[in-house]
């Protein structure tokens, strides 16, 4: 080990200065362009009002746009493109083209007049020293011009009074505002979804038109706005919604050149299944074009979504024909393809970390279809082993623990209710979902544990941005025990065993308890649909998992009285039941500032409190810190509780090995994040290259009595003292459908350690080898780590 570690710092270093002066050496990009060529460095525009500024340099050409100065698109290019001809990685370095400057010179002109900056001039000037061209823009705007008068010219009079009527909802264009294009275009495109969402079939953009008159004193500017009708026509005809045929073919393939289709029509839709897969009413229950009502391109936009949604359609099409009679009416016909309808997924994982080594593998069967009513059925059967390393023994001669479960889920897509609740669905897709699932989990002489769960839950949409989860029925059966020998023949192993339950007394009863959990469970979700927009808003999710009450009040009322503090707990079907209250909330700022940056605040808290009929949670409702998603200067479970030292509280090495990630749990958690993400790469092996800087700070804390351990309660008068904070750097390679996400969290000050010694990163500064070998002896089999590492496929919030 120490030979590895002479050999390591003698490498390291060369390695990296070379990296550096390799770098370095790209940055330099003159050597790969001609000697009649310069690299743009420098662009400036000057004169442009200040809150026009960033968006007038968008209209410079991006083929001479200068690279950010701390970026290193240009760099990497020019080192991978040297060393190994590849130009799938960075840009390279922007070379001076006048006809690009005259270009940019020309549009940042008629952005200004877009602005309403009608006499705006602008002219261009480039300076190049030692193959270093500066470029500069500098405009004369002139004078603002404001609107003096806006007019209407609309030959319809129900266009008009359609018109008129709504405006007042969309518009921003207004007399006494400063002239801008934009404002017009965005109110042509609002005019254009009103006409479409009130019957007018065959209405287009290009029939809403503008004339400006700018030739005013004072710089002000009259607007007409215009709205012709059809060439051939006296005005616009709105139209009416007849009969629907909805037809889904017979394979993935497609539909056949001829079709039959089905002559019965039932309330305005004509069904016809060529593949007989599916039932007409599951189908037709998401067609929102009803028959007399009149023609609206948000109930098309909605029919295409949810039958897209339904997951069991590889193409939606929605066409209309024109009734062949005077009556204005169209009829719809929407073409369903259908796509494979059962699939079967094998997955595996390798977790690892420090002294353990394992493997999960799951097999997981999916029929999107199993009823013919679009309902998805899952069938995952999983298993896992983990195995210490290290003890100079094969990985599968020590494996101390193995875990195994299946699990069935069907998915329903409407809400089983004996009401009919109108327009469901209109927002999105609501279902009705029906879970059961069996966990067996076994720790090698320490305990076994056995749990059943089943649950029915109602999810839909109130808004497109409002989310409701509701589970009336959570049933949970917990059955296991024990395995920890304290009555053995060896005297030693029994002592440790009897002072590992009395340390840890609270989580170990938590595995060795029976009982049965009947609650209910909630879940409220803001702007969920913006999570990967790059803009400003705030998100939202609270959750409340409650359990107990219905069967503590009826055994009030039937007159049962127990003593919980005694050990006599109330049961139901001859084990006790859990009574407890777990509130968790999860807010978050989402700040944009600017293109492919944004900065994100995070809260995310939870507590989990037993009352009644219980005096602790059931253990798989306790919290933990760290992780991927979490505290990433941690690794998952290895933070707190509290000021919790393991090597203090757990003194031998097997104890320690026996409760890895079963000891630093708690019944409440803070945690909260501060992440910068902005961008790196333009172009990385065909997708972009996204970083981001973080700081996480947080714990998780026991609150309820009975824990021998009082430096892992809460305590506010200590809160900062018992926070663990961390910072780093990730990279996120971002191919448009998901994201591979690469975190390197670094400890900045560890709550487990006393005063100042908390604040670990001077240890890592100076060296830390001492520190992690004076960890190491009480702590081992676990090293010390300062950095942590984090892979994961999508972002962490």
């Amino acid at each position: 080990m120490k030979a590895y570690l002479i050999y390591k710092k003698k490498i390291q270093f060369p390695a990296i200065l070379l990296f550096i002066i390799l770098f370095a050496a790209a940055c330099s990009s003159t050597k790969y362009i001609e000697d009649y060529q310069s690299i743009v460095k420098e662009v400036e525009i000057d004169s442009v009002p200040a809150q026009f500024k960033e968006e007038a340099l968008n209209y410079v050409q991006k083929d001479i746009r200068p690279a950010p100065k701390l970026g290193i698109n240009v760099g990497l290019y020019n080192l991978f493109y040297g060393l190994f001809k590849i130009k799938s990685i960075g840009n390279p370095a922007p070379v001076l083209d006048s006809t690009l400057v005259d270009i940019s010179r020309n549009q940042i002109e008629k952005f200004l007049y877009s602005k309403g900056y009608f006499k705006a001039t602008v002219k261009s000037s480039i300076e190049v020293k030692g193959q270093r061209a500066a470029v500069n823009f500098t405009a004369k705007p002139g004078p603002a011009f404001m609107v003096n008068k806006l007019s209407f010219d609309i030959a319809d009079p129900k266009v008009k009074e359609l018109y008129m009527k709504k405006r007042t909802e969309f518009s921003n264009v207004s007399e006494g505002m400063q002239y801008d294009d934009d404002s017009l275009a965005t109110e042509r495109d609002h005019i254009y979804e009103v006409m479409k969402e009130n019957g007018y079939y065959d209405f287009a953009r290009p029939y809403v038109k503008y004339t400006v008159d700018s030739n005013l004193n004072a710089s002000k500017t009259n607007i007409t706005l215009i709205i012709d009708n059809p060439a051939d026509k006296a005005q616009h005809e709105q139209f009416t919604i007849g009969e629907t045929n909805v037809i889904v073919a017979p394979n993935a393939d497609g539909f056949p050149d001829s079709i039959a289709v089905n002559p019965r029509i039932f309330r305005g839709v004509r069904y016809t299944d060529l593949s007989k897969r599916f039932r007409r009413n599951p189908i037709v229950r998401y067609n929102f074009l009803k028959e007399g009502d009149m023609y609206n391109s948000d109930n098309e936009n909605i029919t295409y979504n949810r039958l897209y949604e339904m997951n069991v359609f590889k193409n939606v099409k929605i066409d209309y024909l024109k009734a062949s009679d005077s009556s204005n009416r169209v009829d719809p016909v929407i073409r369903l393809i259908p796509q494979k309808r059962m699939s079967n997924r094998i997955e595996g994982e390798v977790p690892f970390n420090a002294g353990t080594v394992g493997f999960t593998l799951s097999n997981t069967y999916t029929n999107n279809n199993i009823f013919r009513g679009a309902e998805r059925f899952e069938f995952q059967v999983k298993g896992g082993l983990q195995s210490r390393t290290g003890q100079g023994k094969s990985i599968f001669n020590d494996v101390y623990q193995r875990d195994f479960s299946l699990s069935a889920n069907l998915a329903v897509p409407r809400l089983l209710l004996p009401f009919d609740i109108p327009m469901m669905g209109k927002n999105g897709m609501p279902f009705t979902t029906f879970s059961t699932s069996y966990v067996y989990a076994l720790q090698k002489d320490f305990f076994v544990r056995r749990v059943f769960l089943s649950s029915v839950t109602y999810d839909w949409f109130e808004t497109k941005t409002k989310i409701h989860s509701f589970t009336p029925l959570n049933f949970e059966y917990r059955f296991g025990g024990l395995l920890l020998v304290t009555d053995g023949p060896d005297p030693i192993v029994n002592a440790a065993n009897e002072e590992l339950i009395r340390q840890n007394l609270y989580n170990i009863q938590l595995l060795d308890r029976k009982d049965i959990t009947l609650g209910i469970k909630y879940t409220y979700t803001l702007n969920q649909n913006k999570l990967l927009q790059p803009k400003s808003f705030i998100y939202f999710r609270g959750n409340m998992d409650m359990a107990g009450n219905l069967i503590n009040g009826i055994a009030s009322l039937t007159g049962g009285k127990h003593n919980v503090a005694e050990g006599d707990y109330g049961k139901i079907l001859g084990l006790p039941y859990n009574q407890y209250i777990r509130p968790e909330v999860d807010v978050r700022w989402y700040k944009k500032l600017g293109i492919d940056r944004q900065f994100i605040a995070r809260l995310n808290a939870g507590v989990g409190f037993a009352y009644g009929n219980s005096t602790s949670v059931p253990f798989e409702k306790l919290f933990f810190a760290g992780g991927s998603s979490g505290v990433r200067a941690w690794q998952a479970r290895t933070l707190g509780p509290g000021n919790y030292d393991r090597g203090k509280r757990i003194l031998t090495e097997e104890s320690r090995q026996t409760l890895y990630g079963l000891d630093q749990l708690g019944q409440m958690h803070i945690e909260t994040n501060f992440e910068y993400r902005y961008k790196l790469l333009n172009k990385f092996f065909g997708a972009q290259l996204k970083g981001a800087v973080f700081v996480d700070a947080g714990n998780v804390w026991n609150i309820s009595a009975g824990n021998p351990q009082p430096e892992t309660y809460f305590d506010f008068k200590k809160l900062f003292n018992q926070i663990g904070i961390g910072t780093g750097v990730g990279l996120r390679y971002d191919v448009d459908y998901f994201v591979f996400r690469f975190d390197v969290g670094l400890k900045l000050k560890d709550p487990q350690f006393n005063g100042s010694d908390q604040w670990v990163i001077k240890k890592y500064l100076s060296g830390g080898q001492e520190f992690k070998k004076d960890y190491y002896i009480t702590h081992s089999p676990e090293n010390y780590r300062f950095v942590q590492y984090n892979f994961g496929i999508g972002l962490p919030f």
